[in-house]
């Protein structure tokens, strides 16, 4: 039997007209019920708020996130003691000659610390298992690279 979740937000802009592309205001916020608001922007190339994230960001943020949380739980029920997880994800855009565009790729780049005397090889071969399951990944068109690095605690190799 198959469960669905449902997820809602609302997105909130109050500008003060679209009368010209070169002067309407790019802030926005969304609320999600119970959590705080995000105050968001359009990218600085759109004419966007550079302080603010903007939505590209949280495209590579969610994708980060979800595999960061698909490993953790593999790890655990795999008795692989991770102790420190920190990922420098980037993704590659593309704009079309119409304005319009598309993300080309995303690439993951976690490096995962695991407690001395853990399996180094099974800690990376659940970074595929992961990607496998993860929700924002298997809902994408695109390629999600991972490229992890494992480093087993106390040993004093660099990633």
């Amino acid at each position: 039997m198959s469960k669905t979740h449902e997820y809602a937000s609302r997105l909130v802009w109050n500008g003060d007209g679209t009368s010209s592309y070169t002067t309407y205001v790019r802030n926005h916020h969304v609320e999600i019920e119970g959590k705080p608001d995000l105050e968001l922007s359009a990218d600085p190339i759109f004419r966007g708020d550079a302080t603010r994230p903007n939505p590209e960001d949280l495209f590579v943020a969610a994708l980060s996130s979800c595999h960061l949380l698909s490993y953790l739980a593999l790890c655990a029920r795999n008795k692989i003691d991770v102790i420190a997880y920190e990922d420098n994800a980037s993704g590659i855009m593309s704009i079309r000659p119409d304005g319009s565009g598309k993300f080309d790729e995303v690439t993951l780049r976690p490096v995962v610390t695991v407690a001395s005397g853990k399996d180094e090889r099974r800690a990376m071969e659940l970074h595929d298992e992961a990607h496998q399951q993860c929700f924002i990944a298997s809902s994408v068109s695109i390629p999600v690279e991972h490229k992890p690095v494992i480093i087993v605690a106390n040993d004093r190799r660099t990633p």
